[in-house]
C-alpha cells in the first residue's frame, strides 16, 4: 500500500487536492459538489447531473459529446449521486490516459479540464433549442431510476427503514430525490437552480496522476469559468440522539419473501476516536460472511436468505438487512436481538477478532491499488474535518480490543424494525 497525502490549493473557492505519482498510466480526475440534503431541492440537484451529462457548448449533441469523449483516446466520464451524513453530493469523474503513453497533439491532460469546465459551466442545459429535450429526457431516466428502487424490494426495504427512523432529519430523504416533485420542475426553475447550486456548493476537485497542484490550478483557472465568491465546507451533525422505545413499522406489499431491516444509532462517527472499534464492531455483526448474523441468522438457523450490516460513519447509523419467510418474523427478530446483545456483551471469539481485523486491513491495504479510492478515502477527511491516514486506521484497527469492541456496542442502540411482508391476512 502506497498512499502519501495530497497537496492542497484553493481556486475560485473550490479545494483542489493533488497527488503526484508516477503509479498510474491514467490521471484519475474527481469532482465533487455537496450541499445540505433538503426536501425543496433534493430532486433538483439529482437531475442537473443527469442533463449536464447530454451535451455542452462545444459539444451541444449527446453524439457529439460522447464522440469526444472517444477522441481523447476513449477517455472516461461519470457521474454518481449519493447521500454522507445530511448531505446530497454530485461526484463527476474522469479518467484519461497518461499523455506519457500517447502521441497526442494537445496534452490530454488539458483537454480533459477543458471537457469537465464545460460540463461544469457551460452544459447545454443554458442553451434553449436543447434544454427543453435534454430536461424532458432525463427526467424519464431519473423517475426510472427511483421506480427501479421500488422493483427491488431489497433497496425499497433499505430505504423505507431509514425513511422511518429518521422521518425528521435530512437524511431520511434519497440522493436521487421524490418522484412526486419530477413533474413540477420546469425547465426555467431547473437553470435558476443550477446557476445558484454552483454558486452555494462545496467543491472539491481531486486529481491523481503525473502532474502538480500548480499545473492543476493553472488549468482550473483557464477552463473552469466560475464567478463563486464564498468557500463552504461540511459541517457534519453530531448523531441525533432520540430517546423513545423500539418502534416497529410493518408494511405489506405483492412480496413471496419477507424483508426485515433494523436500524441502531449510536455516538460514534468518522471523526471519533472510537470510529476503529465501531469498524470492527459492524465487521464482527454482519460486514463479512463470518460475521454473527451471517453465521447464526442464515447458516445456523437457515432464518435468512442474506443477513448482513452496514454502518455510515458519517452519520452515526448501522443497518442490519435480512431476507426471510413470512411466518420466520419472531423468530428472526430473536435471534438478531440476541447476535446485538451478544456483541454488548462482548462475546467475541480471537477468530472472529483476528478475520475481521484482516478483512478490514485487506481492504484498507488495497484502496492504494485504485486512484479513485485512494480519492474516495481522502475526501471522508474533508467531510468529518478529521485527518486520518489509511496507514493511522490500519493501525488503530490493529490495536482494537474485544474490550474496545465492547465499548463501542454499548453505543449502539435498537431505533427501528421495518418489516416488509405478503399482503396475506388482509
Amino acid at each position: 500500500m502506497i498512499m502519501t497525502s495530497f497537496e492542497q490549493g484553493r481556486v475560485h473557492q473550490m479545494r483542489i487536492h493533488v497527488l503526484p505519482t508516477k503509479r498510474f498510466k491514467t490521471f484519475a480526475i474527481s469532482l465533487y459538489i455537496g450541499v445540505p440534503l433538503e426536501e425543496s431541492s433534493v430532486t433538483k440537484v439529482a437531475l442537473t447531473p443527469f442533463v449536464m451529462r447530454r451535451g455542452t457548448e462545444s459539444y451541444p449533441e449527446t453524439l457529439q459529446f460522447r464522440e469526444h469523449l472517444d477522441d481523447m483516446y476513449g477517455a472516461g466520464f461519470g457521474f454518481d449521486v449519493f447521500k454522507r451524513g445530511d448531505y446530497q453530493i454530485v461526484q463527476f469523474r474522469m479518467d484519461v490516459i497518461n499523455d506519457a503513453f500517447v502521441a497526442a497533439e494537445d496534452s490530454l491532460l488539458q483537454q480533459s479540464f477543458a471537457f469537465l469546465g464545460e460540463v461544469l459551466t457551460k452544459p447545454a442545459l443554458k442553451q434553449p433549442e436543447y434544454r427543453n429535450r435534454y430536461i424532458d429526457a432525463e427526467k424519464e431516466t431519473l423517475r426510472k431510476r427511483l421506480e427501479a428502487i421500488v422493483n427491488d424490494k431489497i433497496r425499497y426495504a433499505a430505504e423505507r427503514c431509514i425513511e422511518e427512523m429518521c422521518k425528521n432529519e435530512p437524511y431520511r430523504l434519497h440522493p436521487l430525490g421524490e418522484r412526486k416533485a419530477i413533474d413540477g420542475i420546469s425547465s426555467e426553475g431547473l437553470l435558476a437552480h443550477y446557476d445558484h447550486w454552483l454558486q452555494s456548493a462545496s467543491m472539491d476537485l481531486y486529481v491523481v496522476g503525473d502532474t502538480s497542484l500548480d499545473e492543476v490550478q493553472r488549468l482550473v483557472e483557464q477552463h473552469f469559468q466560475l464567478q463563486r465568491t464564498n468557500e463552504t465546507t461540511y459541517h457534519m451533525t453530531p448523531p441525533a440522539r432520540v430517546s423513545r422505545d423500539v418502534q416497529t413499522i410493518v408494511e405489506k406489499l405483492d412480496v413471496g419473501q419477507g424483508k426485515l431491516n433494523m436500524g441502531l444509532r449510536t455516538s460514534i462517527t468518522y471523526s471519533d476516536d472510537q470510529y476503529a472499534a465501531a469498524l470492527m464492531y459492524n465487521g464482527i455483526l454482519g460486514g463479512y460472511p463470518h460475521s454473527k448474523l451471517f453465521v447464526n441468522v442464515r447458516e445456523k438457523e437457515s432464518l435468512a436468505y442474506y443477513a448482513s450490516s452496514r454502518f455510515d460513519g458519517h452519520k452515526g447509523i448501522c443497518t442490519l438487512q435480512s431476507g426471510i419467510e413470512i411466518e420466520n418474523y419472531e423468530k428472526a427478530v430473536d435471534i438478531i436481538k440476541k447476535q446485538l446483545d451478544s456483541m454488548q456483551a462482548g462475546n467475541i471469539s480471537d477468530l472472529e477478532l483476528s478475520q475481521t481485523k484482516a478483512m478490514i486491513s485487506n481492504h484498507v491495504r488495497e484502496l492504494g491499488d485504485s486512484a479513485f479510492e485512494m480519492i474516495g478515502y481522502d475526501f471522508n477527511r474533508q467531510l468529518s474535518g478529521k485527518s486520518r491516514t489509511a496507514e493511522e486506521l490500519l493501525k488503530q484497527v490493529e490495536q482494537v480490543t474485544i474490550e474496545d469492541i465492547k465499548r463501542a456496542a454499548q453505543t449502539f442502540q435498537l431505533d427501528t424494525i421495518y418489516y416488509l411482508r405478503d399482503r396475506k391476512g388482509e
